[in-house]
């Protein structure tokens, strides 16, 4: 048989649920279960009161107009004549179309880099993504430039596209614009 170990043991405290004492917790609300009784009581009492106390005439009058209604159903179930059949076969429907215009091949560039080291860092991180870029060495008033290009493109739907490949593996700043 097992020992019990009374000396250690810790005294019973006089806790509740929540290891909140006895006498710390809240009382239960009776003020809101009377009111709800109250409330409850009310509209039983209410819907009583309507039943016994309904006019006889205005009982009738609503029961008189129920057979109408299914009258109207009846009028209402009467087909149409095929006639509106040969209208929709033979009918034609004119739509203007018009050509859009296509604003010509489009390009897009990612960056434009001092160092050409990092240029073809870009260039093989676009590589990654499965679209195949070019570097374009240009020189200006400010000095030599390399810049990151796609393209060209036939639609500027295809380059956004592109784009959006290019947002997912984080390279953002993508501008497109006409061939030049």
């Amino acid at each position: 048989m097992a020992q019990h170990d009374y000396i250690n043991r810790k005294p019973k405290s006089n806790k509740g649920k929540n290891n909140k004492p006895v006498s710390q917790r809240k009382p239960f609300p009776t003020f809101l279960a009377v009111a709800a009784l109250v409330l409850i009581s009310g509209f039983v009492y209410g819907l009583w009161y309507i039943k016994t106390n309904a006019d006889p005439a205005q009982v009738e009058s609503v029961q008189k107009t129920a057979p109408v209604a299914k009258q109207v159903d009846k009028v209402l179930e009467k087909p149409r004549p095929p006639e509106f059949l040969e209208e929709i076969k033979n009918h034609e429907i004119k739509v203007d179309v018009k050509e859009i215009k296509r604003q010509g091949p489009y390009q897009m560039q990612c960056a434009s880099l001092r160092k050409y080291s990092e240029a073809e860092a870009l260039k093989a991180k676009i590589a990654f993504a499965g679209l195949v870029a070019e570097i374009r060495r240009t020189e200006g008033s400010n000095g030599v430039w390399y810049r990151v290009r796609l393209g060209p493109y036939d639609s500027k739907r295809k380059a956004e596209s592109d784009k959006n490949k290019l947002k997912r593996i984080h390279i953002v700043g993508c501008a497109i614009w006409g061939w030049t």
